[in-house]
């Protein structure tokens, strides 16, 4: 069973839906002891850092989805999901992340286009991730973004694409994997990663 983690922040049924159709048996909910019960957990995300954040904490998830991860269950986070799992955002400064991965959420330094990145760009992938099995070189994929996670450790990163810079779009590390696009909206493609996740040995 999937668990699809709700805080009141995240495209959440778009993501449910994605999984349904792949056959995959799927909750949503903010219910701790059904968290920490599923095969595999994924943290949706959509709105402002600290925003998402402050709910986690209210809705007592934080040490839920750190209990998870640190057990060894598949993990999987999505846009904001993805920012989340660092120590913090320049989106809203003092605020702290979930400090999975080292590192900071930093603005997109692309000063001759247009903030956010909205729309579909490719992938190119630094190291093998399972979660990109099967896909072609140069993957499209949905993104809609002003910041992007830099991770301390450079070798977390699966996936990257160019807009003005190079911009983390996927980290990577034992049990955990995340995305700053929307696998949910890509497509053909957003599926095929979705079910690799699925198929990940729990």
């Amino acid at each position: 069973m999937i668990a699809i983690i709700d805080y009141g922040m995240g495209n959440l049924h778009s993501v449910e839906k994605a999984f349904i159709k792949l056959g995959s048996e799927v909750i949503v909910t903010s219910d701790a002891g059904v968290i920490m019960g599923a095969d595999k957990v994924v943290l949706p995300g959509v709105g402002a850092f600290g925003d998402c954040m402050k709910n986690l904490q209210e809705y007592h998830l934080v040490d839920v989805i750190r209990d998870v991860i640190g057990r060894g269950v598949p993990f999987l986070g999505i846009c904001l999901g993805e920012q989340l799992l660092f120590e913090g955002s320049e989106e809203d400064p003092g605020v702290a992340g979930l400090g999975v991965f080292s590192g900071m959420v930093r603005k997109i330094n692309a000063p001759r286009l247009k903030i956010p990145h909205m729309g579909w760009n490719s992938l190119c992938y630094p190291k093998e991730s399972l979660l990109f099995n099967g896909l072609p070189e140069s993957a499209y994929v949905y993104f809609v973004h002003s910041y992007h996670a830099v991770p301390l450790d450079r070798s977390i990163i699966a996936a990257v694409t160019d807009y003005g810079e190079a911009l983390t779009a996927a980290v990577s590390k034992g049990n955990v994997h995340a995305v700053q696009f929307h696998p949910e909206k890509s497509g053909e493609v957003g599926l095929k990663i979705l079910q690799n996740f699925k198929e990940l040995a729990s």
